[in-house]
């Protein structure tokens, strides 16, 4: 026999269902945001902050699911880490943490007068071992996501740098043989001019490299980023075509000083 619900028994249903929806609406309205390009794989290892840099490392490790293993939980030092997204060699995109928040990647590192880059950049990891080239299927796909981060966030596309770049003393990564050039191209990061001139006499390439957003406490390792990033090389040493680099890259970033009637005005050095 099919027993009737009463009048008391259909309000407790209808608010019962009541709580469920607007239980599952409260979960919904505080789930972060992600990317429809990325395949959505949490990491619980964040907090909040507001991007206007973007960084590319290399994982370093043997698989793909070995790098998104550990950017869901530990290093091998036993320290939380994320990053925001992680490209497979097949250009597969993940996404660990909402652009929103802040990820774990960058550690401790200083570009320009950015001191704490964890809350100031995006972080995307290549799964790659440092060791061999990176394949274009991924490239292709890193360049339609900076794309789409530099629209949407409204990050300038000059902002895209190496964890090396403002950590050289610590890292490497993503190392002399990620495509650069082939970002440049695309319209991301900063390159020289190829008909840019030579520096002139007396230029210092260290106080470009300060003025440019390098870390210089450790100028060996200041000088193996730059050379990563911009020759593809292990050079220990300056040459011609370093300087000329250094001084095309510097130059746009230089104010114009106000001139003086009665005296030249002082000459200013960006401090980092």
């Amino acid at each position: 026999m099919i027993r009737r619900l009463t009048v008391p028994a259909l309000l407790v249903v209808h608010r019962l269902s009541l709580l469920v929806l607007v239980a599952l609406l409260g979960a919904c309205a505080h789930a972060p945001p992600h990317n429809p390009l990325a395949q959505w794989v949490p990491s619980p290892n964040y907090n909040q902050r507001r991007a206007q840099l973007i960084v590319i490392h290399f994982t370093g490790k043997n698989s793909l699911q070995e790098s998104l293993d550990t950017l869901r939980s530990r290093n091998g030092l036993g320290e939380l880490v994320s990053a925001h997204y992680l490209i497979g060699p097949d250009g597969k995109r993940y996404q660990l943490v909402s652009d929103q928040l802040r990820a774990w990647h960058a550690g401790v590192g200083r570009w320009g007068t950015i001191t704490d880059v964890n809350s100031a950049s995006i972080g995307i990891e290549l799964d790659n071992d440092g060791k061999t080239p990176f394949p274009q299927a991924q490239i292709d796909s890193l360049l339609v996501l900076l794309q789409d981060l530099c629209t949407r966030l409204h990050i300038p596309r000059t902002q895209i740098v190496g964890h090396e770049d403002f950590a050289p003393s610590r890292k490497v990564d993503p190392g002399p043989l990620f495509p650069w050039k082939q970002l440049a191209d695309a319209g991301f990061g900063r390159w020289p001019a190829a008909d840019a001139p030579p520096a002139p006499s007396g230029f210092d390439p260290w106080q470009a490299l300060a003025l440019f957003g390098y870390p210089i406490g450790d100028r060996a390792a200041a000088m193996r980023a730059f050379h990563h990033h911009y020759r593809g090389n292990e050079a220990t040493a300056f040459d011609a075509e370093d300087l000329r680099i250094l001084y095309a890259l510097t130059q746009p970033l230089l104010a114009p000083q106000p001139q003086s009637l009665s005296s030249p005005p002082p000459i200013e050095h960006n401090e980092f």
